[in-house]
């Protein structure tokens, strides 16, 4: 055959196959004049004709899903087997299984919300009768997913696609570990199998880190070039706006004031959990039809608030990350920060929910002091330690056989979640292994990588800084984020407050400005009490196991706030920051608890006043203590006693340990304790543990109930 037939051939090929592919699309979004963006079909035909590996990188809005439903069904028809779509949240499964189905795929899903229908999920894929398998990134290391199930899977394959491919960089290790066992599975596949990783963000430093991944060996050890299909990140539809506030009170006061002025409906963000939910209560009680939306939202709560947002039957969600990547309501209205994501990646993912399919949306930022603090914490919480490492590997290796997570976590002293997390990065670099019954140390020689740790480190806080950066600047925003995500195509958008001026008010009512500030003057929040002991308590000395007995509990205490809180927390952070010295409480802190205390409606008065004894913040506790007692006319019986060099101070470590290290370590044998309830006094209360222990010496020594109180709770 000549060179020219060749090409004749292929072009023939190529018409054949954008036919095809158009009258997929068509169907997909129910138009029959619907036309393919810039590149979508060299996406398409990338995988369908050729069998390449592609990364595409457009903004959200774009029409990724479209490439790889399309591409699905052309594959299928042609005789290849079921699409694998790796997919990292449970909003994102929804809205692609929902889209799946009008385009004609049969798409099913296997995550943790639906155990109940893995089996008929594993018979349809035997009976050849799914399209698409979505799976989440951890799926691929269930031991009988992976054993069972991923092994026919494989060999069957048609299409691998990694959604939110990002997360399989550095920029995402803690993020979801998973992903980056996925190079592992793209060195599996069968020669020919075609892989798309797509995502809304990546600089070029993310792009080359995933690229790299992409660029896996094959079963027979060839190297396959991989595509990168890259587009403008600009969205014309979003006018971008910075507005600088004061103060926590000032930003609350603005949403009272404004957030029936923004168009449609729409989300506003968070830094943290406790945010969100105070911000919710408040809305709702101003009168707005708002919902809080985080990781601690029930599932089924979830689901039925993203469907509430897009049937615009609410005004907005007040929302975590949690919701995010992958949530598709094309007229979303605006997206409003109360308080800045730690990198302009962050901040592009998630305003990139709004002006998908509509003319114009507003998204403000409304960045906080505190931002930084919070970005630290995120950044430092999930880092994995040398020394926690260490003490993993050293459990694993000397038990027999597996250990589940909860019988290593009474073994090694790290709570449950930074322990999961710990595990799953020691799994992806082969020290641990997932098997049936738990984990077990696989042998292989592991080493820390501080390099790698400290160049993610130093990302981080050059991403913080370009935040700031964003904040501050005087040129186009949109631009800027362009700039920063590294799109050279980025021009000045016309829109922004700084190409266009401020459209937003900056002005809030009187009476707005009121009911912020009351809101974030509230105080108290409960300390609930401990009900069980925690497993592996009695491997570590402990003689407890089971329930804690009624006799021994504490009743629900009181603390003045939490240190997430907008409001009282803020005052908080400073006392327990890192370096503040040890001092008595200020006056507006002891006013402020004499409120909590005045607001507590405890079913029995307490008869007196005990304090917890503390080496590092001695004379906060004991001036608190002296106050209360003071102001309510209570004797101070005194505080409890140290033992054996016990110590009641420190975060981290997990509950078995906790106790351990508290256990018997305070002591009321010195103390005159009066029958009757005894108000339990303390700085800042984290595990409950330690009150938990000092409450059972108070009970023991004669105390009918104890009540704690501090000032901060942890959380």
């Amino acid at each position: 055959m000549s060179v020219a037939q060749s090409r004749l051939d292929a072009m023939a090929t190529t018409t054949s196959t954008r036919s095809d592919a158009l009258d997929v699309l068509r169907t997909l979004v129910g138009r029959d004049d619907a036309r393919f963006h810039d590149g979508q079909f060299e996406a398409i035909d990338a995988l369908v004709a050729d069998h390449r590996r592609a990364l595409v990188v457009q903004r959200t809005g774009w029409g990724k899903s479209a490439v790889y439903f399309v591409a699905t069904l052309l594959l299928r028809r042609r005789g290849a087997g079921p699409t694998v779509l790796v997919s990292p949240l449970l909003a994102l499964m929804r809205d692609q299984i929902a889209a799946a189905e009008r385009a004609g795929v049969r798409a099913v899903a296997i995550n943790s919300t639906n155990p109940h229908e893995w089996r008929d999920v594993i018979d349809a894929l035997d009976r050849d009768e799914v399209d698409v398998l979505l799976v989440s990134p951890e799926r691929l290391n269930n031991p009988s997913f992976r054993d069972e199930q991923l092994p026919q899977l494989v060999s069957r394959i048609g299409l691998l696609v990694v959604d939110e491919a990002h997360c399989i960089s550095d920029w995402g290790h803690d993020f979801r570990p998973d992903y980056r066992r996925l190079r592992d599975l793209i060195a599996r596949i069968p020669d020919g199998v075609p892989v798309l990783a797509t995502t809304a963000t990546a600089n070029s430093r993310v792009v080359a880190d995933v690229a790299e991944q992409l660029d896996a060996q094959g079963p027979a050890g060839e190297s396959a070039e991989v595509l990168v299909i890259r587009g403008p990140l600009a969205r014309s539809s979003l006018r971008l706006g910075v507005l600088k506030l004061p103060t926590a009170h000032a930003r609350l006061a603005w949403l009272l004031t404004h957030l029936g002025d923004l168009a449609g409906s729409g989300i506003i963000y968070t830094l943290t959990v406790a945010a969100a939910n105070d911000t919710a209560r408040l809305l709702r009680e101003r009168g707005y039809d708002v919902r809080a939306y985080t990781g601690q939202t029930d599932a089924d709560e979830r689901e039925e608030s993203e469907a509430l947002l897009k049937d615009n039957r609410v005004k907005a969600l007040v929302a975590t990350s949690a919701l995010g990547m992958g949530f598709d309501k094309p007229d979303l209205g605006f997206v409003v920060h109360l308080g800045a994501p730690s990198s302009p990646v962050a901040y592009y993912q998630q305003v990139g929910r709004a002006g998908r399919a509509t003319a114009s949306a507003d998204v403000l930022l409304l960045p906080g002091d505190e931002d930084r603090e919070i970005w630290h914490y995120f950044a430092t919480a999930s880092m994995p330690d040398r020394a926690r490492a260490d003490r993993v590997l050293a459990a694993l290796s000397a038990a027999p056989s597996p250990m589940s997570t909860a019988a290593l976590e009474a073994v090694v002293d790290i709570r449950r979640t930074p322990l999961e997390l710990l595990l799953k990065v020691l799994d992806v670099d082969g020290a641990v292994d997932r098997v049936q019954g738990g984990w077990r140390a696989t042998g292989e020689p592991w080493m820390y990588d501080e390099h790698r740790y400290a160049r993610i480190a130093a990302e981080r806080v050059a991403e913080q800084q370009h935040m700031l950066d964003y904040e501050q600047t005087d040129a186009c925003r949109m631009e800027f984020l362009q700039r920063t995500l590294d799109d050279d195509t980025a021009v000045p958008c016309g829109r922004c407050d700084t190409c266009a001026g401020a459209w937003y008010p900056a002005g809030v009512t009187e009476d707005a400005t009121q009911i912020a500030v009351s809101a974030l003057d509230r105080v108290g929040v409960p300390i609930e009490p401990r009900r069980q002991w925690p497993t592996g308590a009695d491997r570590l000395g402990v003689p407890v196991r089971g329930r804690i007995a009624a006799d021994e509990q504490y009743t629900e205490g009181r603390a003045l706030a939490r240190l997430t809180d907008l409001g009282w927390g803020g005052v908080l952070r400073g006392v327990f920051a890192a370096g503040a010295s040890d001092a008595a409480a200020a006056p507006n802190v002891l006013a402020a608890c004499v409120r909590v205390l005045a607001d507590w409606g405890w079913e029995e008065r307490p008869v007196a006043v005990v304090a917890m004894p503390s080496r590092s913040r001695p004379m906060l506790v004991d001036s608190l203590a002296r106050h209360l007692a003071d102001v309510g006319r209570l004797p101070l019986v005194g505080t409890l006693d140290l033992v054996d060099g016990g110590s009641t101070n420190g975060p981290g470590g997990n509950s078995a340990f906790r106790l351990a290290g508290v256990w018997e370590r305070v002591s009321a044998a010195h103390l005159d304790v009066p029958p009757g309830p005894v108000l339990l006094v303390d700085d800042l209360v984290d595990s409950r543990w330690t009150i938990t222990a000092a409450a059972r010496e108070l009970r023991r020594a004669g105390a009918t109930a104890v009540l704690p109180f501090a000032l901060a709770l942890r959380g």
